[in-house]
């Protein structure tokens, strides 16, 4: 029976999907969005943070483009924190613990407000292809929802194993059913599909902690939002927690590593190299005789307690013991028990630029379907997705943001290039312009992207055009006042000019009122306008490449003088650019000059 007409079908209310709901209905598609529960919309199934470093960079990002991530955290968040603060501004990245009921609440809220979406509860089982394009989902009951784009954000719910000790069972996330049918679908397509694992900690109850043993962590103050909507923050911040691993607990985890699912060979897929399990750090790290565990709330009142740093999957005998060994934690009770979990995704070398499918029009892929971790890069693909996907509908070019644009486009275009072998998790060293690629200065760099694209509103437009001109202001007359020979623009430039400090109590200065906001990205763009300069020129360089389109139906195999191995490798990738092209693993520069001769000749 068919259930309804839409332009979208976004399956998955994660994160990636809540943000593809909202982007896919706000620039005017008719959208469903299909999710086992309306109560675990946007739910925090592991750490209940957003954020992080270079993770708050994309958070930013989503926020400028006119997402919903950054106002979320915002109005949610219990504890807020600059990271690398004593660092250049170019690795400074936001971080906020959030309030997860809050958080997942809020995102509903404003999801179930917006015009032309429809949140529909149920399980997909297949998506519905006709002559080589989607045409709609079906789900478990016999629902079917016909539309032309349909985007998958299904998280870790393809073919889900939940593992704790030697017990497995079924299962998306903790007490929530896997989703088989859809996976196997996946599989009929076409589409390759592969197996990767994450896993979680255990939680405590929060009363049962002795806090005194402990060392606090508060908040900035006064705490830096995260959206460029968000003025201020005045709500009290709740403290973190530190305590740490000891030898008695190290050698506790040795004594049952043939109990560890990711030991014993239960367990043959691969996790994410960058945040361990504690078993595998003390493998790994044997020399070290303890690690850093922060006991972070998860709640304002601090009923939970998330335990991040010892992410496991021993027996919850094992689990015990282990509590019992720690600083603080002697007489805590456990919540929820720790597990991993493996699941089925799709590579994303399967994609094009827009995370369309190549082998099935109008199916877009976004989250931990691509092969990523954490929830700033699931939102992330999921707006791009759900921007794309109208866009499509609307027979529009798609959003492509490059490197040189946000950490989104260097995010999507390592998918498209690199062979994942483990959950992919953004870095600030991932981005070779991080220097222009700062969290102060994402709304510069994508809210007039966002605008054109239809998403930025009024009220977004109208903030940024005052910030744009309150800088403008600030910046002329920076460049124009002059103290002994120089401007104040250039001694900002000099780190140990006295002179340099005193120019925010010159009246001038005063009456234009300016916000901390603005004074501090002006102050940055003053002391590292050389080094923009020269990473401006780099960014001409690489643009030169990445402006040179390869046509899609480009037969790699018939190019003269082109390698074997070239062929391949370009073949299975189909890039969307030369530049593209060169970072794809294989690549020589003499390939990229074969494609180059060659594209001549094509277009001659």
């Amino acid at each position: 029976m068919t259930a309804g007409a839409f332009d979208c079908v976004v399956v998955g209310g994660g994160h990636a999907g809540a943000e593809a709901a909202w982007a896919a209905s706000r620039l005017g598609g008719r959208t469903a969005l299909v999710t086992m529960s309306r109560e675990t919309i946007a739910k925090m199934s592991c750490n209940p943070a957003i954020g992080g470093l270079a993770k708050g960079q994309i958070v930013r990002e989503i926020d400028a483009l006119g997402g919903l991530m950054g106002e979320a955290i915002d109005a949610t968040g219990i504890q807020f924190r600059t990271l690398n603060r004593s660092k250049g501004p170019a690795v400074q990245s936001p971080r906020a613990q959030a309030d997860k009921y809050e958080y997942k609440n809020w995102v509903r809220r404003r999801l179930e407000l917006a015009e032309g979406l429809t949140i529909i509860e149920g399980m997909a089982v297949e998506v519905v292809v006709e002559n080589g394009a989607v045409a709609g989902v079906s789900l478990t009951d016999g629902r079917r929802l016909s539309a032309a784009a349909v985007i998958l954000t299904t998280g870790t719910f393809l073919r889900g194993i939940l593992h704790c000790g030697d017990q497995q069972w079924p299962g998306g996330r903790l007490e929530e059913p896997a989703s088989n049918e859809l996976s196997d679908c996946l599989r009929r397509l076409g589409l390759t599909v592969g197996r990767l694992k994450t896993g979680t900690p255990a939680r405590l109850a929060g009363d049962t902690i002795d806090y005194g043993r402990l060392e606090r962590q508060d908040g900035d103050q006064p705490p830096v939002p995260f959206s460029f909507l968000t003025e201020r923050i005045d709500r009290p911040q709740v403290p973190c927690w530190i305590t740490y691993t000891n030898p008695q607990i190290h050698q506790l985890l040795r004594d049952n590593l043939h109990r560890a699912p990711m030991y014993s060979g239960q367990i043959q897929s691969v996790g994410p190299r960058y945040c361990p399990s504690i078993e595998t750090k003390i493998v790994r790290f044997s020399d070290k005789e303890r690690h850093q565990v922060f006991l972070e709330p998860e709640d304002r009142a601090g009923m939970t307690v998330y335990c991040n740093g010892i992410s496991t999957s021993v027996p919850k005998d094992v689990q015990e013991q282990m509590i019992r060994l720690m600083a603080g934690t002697e007489k805590s009770r456990i919540v929820h028990y720790a597990y991993a979990i493996e699941y089925d995704y799709c590579p994303a070398t399967q994609l094009k630029i827009s995370l369309e499918t190549k082998a099935i029009g109008g199916l877009y892929l976004a989250g931990q379907i691509n092969g990523t971790s954490g929830y700033e890069e699931a939102a992330g693909q999921g707006l791009l997705a759900g921007i794309n996907a109208v866009r499509k509908l609307n027979r529009q070019e798609p959003l492509v943001l490059g490197r040189d644009q946000a950490y989104l486009g260097v995010m999507i275009d390592d998918l498209l290039t690199r062979e994942i072998d483990e959950p992919y998790r953004m870095f600030t060293s991932r981005a070779e312009y991080r220097l222009s690629l700062r969290s102060d200065n994402a709304d510069a760099r994508l809210t007039p992207i966002g605008r054109q694209t239809g998403l930025v509103d009024e009220r977004r437009w109208r903030r940024f055009e005052a910030k744009r001109a309150a800088m403008e202001r600030l910046r002329e007359w920076l460049k124009a006042t002059r103290t002994a020979g120089l401007s104040v623009w250039q001694r900002l430039q000099r780190p140990d000019d006295p002179e340099a400090a005193d120019w925010r109590l010159h009246p001038e200065v005063a009456a234009m009122e300016l916000t901390e906001e603005v004074i501090a990205a002006i102050v940055i763009e003053a002391k590292y306008e050389g080094y923009m300069g020269r990473q401006s020129r780099q960014i001409e360089d690489f643009r030169n490449l990445d402006n040179i389109r390869l046509p899609e139906a480009l037969d790699y195999a018939s190019v003269p003088h082109l390698r074997f191995e070239a062929r391949e490798k370009l073949s299975a990738h189909r890039p969307h650019s030369l530049g593209q092209a060169g970072r794809i693993g294989g690549i020589t520069p003499a390939d990229l000059m074969v494609l180059q001769i060659h594209l001549k000749k094509w277009h001659g």
